[in-house]
């Protein structure tokens, strides 16, 4: 299945399939102006699937250590240089294999480099597939908060292996899982009944993975492709209040992964948990009815995400309360958060020189009630 978008200018055509994509395949996108030489950037851990892409002996290779850790300046100097070490110009082709951590660098690296070289993802994390690999959001953490530098620069293609996610750990499914229950709930187009049977079948892809569940996993991997799509092809720099809805329960889990110590809990983890505080800040401020607050946070509970608070990895109320007040999505003093809504979802700001909503947010981190 192949799909094409366009993100700010920049046209992107997704391949979700079964297998991994050769190099000439990933090379003729380019059909006119062929990219050389081709740059291929993965982790310790998907160089064995770096490898089977590109073929050992017909493009450069740099090799990263895996982990939120590796998201760093270091890690982009090292891409530079070796791009820079096979004679990369503006007409290369940098090609990231692995999740969203290495998509992020390669992305960033790639944006910056000579102002601008060619960049495609092999994707093979469920996160990456449904989340990070599109949209062009590129970054690297710095000063213990996360994302903090980053650029806007699209991948002209990105591919996604279905057949890779088959040898991830349970863990790792149930991160991207988080991910594709946000866009289901953001989906307006569909019925407000969220499909509890549809989730669970890729729950039980973690220790069943069967030709019938990896044909649902795709189905589902298309559908979250489809809705996160038609927000950054409505806000692709999220200037506006289109693409921000795509952080619903992002700025609760962003605080948590930082208050925790980056890479100690994963982004899904994180993000179903900030899911669950939406439901209950978009109850207080009358933007989430109860009845759908309740059914999202049954659905997550009964994925086997921790939804209560405050979060076990959360250090202390008090670091999780600063890494809030970095939050970069913050704009003139108010914190932004975005809830559930009757349909889909809506964003609401708080006033961080009012006590009282402070508090609001305080309580709900520390599950002190709203």
């Amino acid at each position: 299945m192949i799909s094409t978008f366009t993100f700010g200018g920049v046209k992107t055509a997704v391949h979700i399939q079964e297998n991994l994509p050769s190099l000439k395949n990933i090379q003729s996108i380019w059909a006119g102006a062929p990219p050389s030489p081709t740059l291929f950037v993965c982790d310790s851990n998907t160089r064995h699937i770096a490898d089977a892409a590109r073929g050992r002996d017909e493009s450069a290779l740099c090799i990263l250590e895996s982990g939120e850790g590796a998201k760093n300046w270091q890690s982009v100097e090292k891409i530079l240089e070796a791009a820079q070490k096979c004679g990369a110009g503006r007409d290369a082709l940098f090609v990231a294999v692995g999740g969203g951590v290495m998509t992020d660098i390669t992305g960033f690296a790639a944006s910056i480099y000579m102002r601008g070289a060619r960049l495609a993802f092999i994707s093979t994390t469920l996160l990456g597939m449904v989340d990070a690999a599109l949209g062009g959001k590129t970054a690297i953490d710095m000063f213990e908060r996360k994302n903090f530098a980053g650029t806007f620069y699209p991948a002209q293609a990105v591919y996604m292996p279905v057949s890779v996610l088959g040898t991830l750990p349970a863990a790792q499914i149930k991160s991207g899982l988080a991910e594709i229950v946000k866009t289901a709930i953001l989906d307006e187009e569909s019925d407000d009944d969220i499909a509890f049977e549809k989730f669970y079948a890729l729950k039980n892809f973690t220790t069943d993975k069967s030709d019938v569940l990896k044909k649902k996993l795709a189905k589902l991997i298309a559908e979250a492709v489809r809705v996160k799509a038609r927000f950054v092809e409505a806000d692709p720099q999220e200037t506006g209040e289109a693409r921000v809805l795509l952080n619903l329960g992002h700025t609760f889990a962003h605080a948590l992964e930082s208050s925790a110590g980056l890479g100690k809990i994963s982004h899904g983890e994180a993000v179903a948990w900030g899911i669950a505080r939406a439901c209950e800040l978009g109850l207080a401020r009358g933007k989430t009815p109860k009845a759908r607050g309740e059914k999202i946070r049954a659905l997550l509970g009964a994925l086997g995400y921790e939804i209560a608070a405050p979060h076990p990895a959360m250090k202390s109320l008090e670091v999780f309360m600063r890494s809030l007040d970095d939050d970069k999505k913050k704009k003139a003093g108010a914190f932004r958060f975005v809830v559930p809504a009757e349909r889909g979802a809506v964003l609401i700001q708080l006033n961080g020189e009012k006590m009282e909503e402070m508090n609001l947010i305080k309580n709900i981190a520390a599950g002190a009630g709203a």
